[in-house]
């Protein structure tokens, strides 16, 4: 769904989930307000192709619906280029876990379009669940949380089970179908994502990006770590067990 057909109303006034330059915020806020006029000027088009055709310029009310067309397709870039932008300095490397997704200050819909090409990246690669950071409508219009319900419905529509964790601004999803129970502490999977894919190629960071967020580099998840880590503890391992053979030997038997 484009831009043009939902109001553009997001998580809430606060886009970021982190402290964050002002430069950053107003990157953002200014591809928004862009948008904005677009749309202004969008529907100040339409409005008048209305009139132009109710007093029978049918010349005029094409010209000018055009115009609106045009204006449209503008306000559907900037905002695009705004969802991608908070999309990378929200779940940048290193801001949120390898199994977490942030959609602060996505409009309800980007951040619909974004789940729902993340939890098929994340099924097809294997992963068995995911945490959607929703916010907890702080910073909306009456304290309503705007993305949450949205969240619900799509896992309704994929058939996943789901629950809200401890902190209200965050659900847990099972992938694998099953009942939505949270993991123990730290059990989560390490480095399942690398080179995740956004919607245009562009490869993310970390795995976060959805396939529509461009930009970065691929991300060397957990396994290369952990691959070192194991290498370690088996050469030491192999130092250790003559010594404690040796000890043994004459007092019990090496079963």
């Amino acid at each position: 769904m484009s831009a043009s057909s939902y109001p553009m109303t997001r998580i809430g006034a606060k886009p970021f989930n982190h402290s964050q330059s002002g430069d950053a915020e107003a990157e953002y806020d200014r591809l928004r307000d862009l948008a904005r006029q677009e749309a202004g000027k969008r529907s100040s088009c339409f409005d008048k192709a209305h009139q132009a055709y109710e007093r029978g310029d049918g010349a005029a009310a094409h010209q000018l619906s055009e115009e609106g067309k045009q204006h449209a397709a503008k306000m559907d870039q900037y905002n695009k280029q705004a969802s991608d932008y908070i999309f990378r300095e929200n779940n940048s490397q290193g801001r949120v876990p390898d199994d977490t997704i942030d959609l602060h200050g996505q409009f309800v819909e980007e951040a619909e379009q974004i789940l729902e090409q993340r939890i098929r990246y994340a099924q097809q690669n294997g992963q068995t669940h995911l945490h959607v950071i929703v916010g907890k409508g702080n910073h909306s219009v009456n304290h309503i949380q705007k993305i949450k319900p949205r969240v619900e419905q799509v896992c309704q529509e994929l058939g996943l089970q789901y629950s809200t964790e401890d902190n209200a601004g965050r659900m847990y999803i099972n992938l694998q179908g099953g009942p939505a129970t949270m993991p123990p502490a730290h059990s989560y999977q390490q480095g399942g994502q690398q080179g995740y894919q956004g919607p245009q190629g562009g490869q993310h960071q970390q795995q976060g990006g959805y396939p529509g967020q461009q930009q970065g580099g691929n991300y060397q998840g957990g396994n290369q770590q952990n691959n070192g880590q194991n290498d370690e503890l088996e050469k030491l391992a192999m130092k250790m067990l003559p010594r404690i053979l040796k000890k043994l030997d004459g007092c019990c038997v090496v079963m």
